[in-house]
């Protein structure tokens, strides 16, 4: 299941993202936003992260006019590695070194497509495992420890 949200400057992309979900046969839950009346980010990005890292195998998609704010606001639960990416190669790299559970966009830099080729890449790529685990159990020592 792909838990989703945004704030109203990624409403409409994240509109068109699930309907790209539907075609794909990836089942959904809309976190919000439901409109394009202005709102603020971190609640959205909160409520989709929450979801995230309290329903077993889930991965969360966040859209906000830059993907910044979602990425700050998401990456402050506990459990969360969220990463914004522009491009397939980013989208690749985070999960497959990062293991990261949240792909967050920005509306206003990537068009439709662009985001739809980072999505696919996003739910298709496993992480890699080995070296890495090292650096993820790092990051969730730094959680323990902070």
């Amino acid at each position: 299941m792909i838990i989703i949200g945004s704030d109203h400057a990624g409403y409409k992309l994240k509109e068109l993202i699930k309907e790209y979900l539907g075609e794909i046969g990836e089942s959904f839950l809309d976190m919000g936003t439901h409109s394009e009346e202005s709102c603020d980010y971190p609640i959205f990005a909160n409520k989709v992260a929450k979801k995230v890292v309290n329903t077993e195998n889930t991965r969360g998609i966040i859209v906000c006019g830059s993907g910044i704010g979602v990425s700050i606001a998401a990456n402050k639960v506990k459990g969360i590695r969220a990463a914004l990416c522009t491009n397939t190669e980013l989208a690749e790299m985070c999960r497959r070194h990062n293991d990261a559970n949240i792909l967050c966009l920005g509306a206003r830099y990537i068009d439709f497509e662009t985001a739809k080729s980072i999505i696919k890449i996003f739910l298709s790529t496993e992480f890699e495992g080995g070296r890495h685990e090292i650096r993820i159990r790092e990051i969730k020592d730094i959680e323990q420890n902070n």
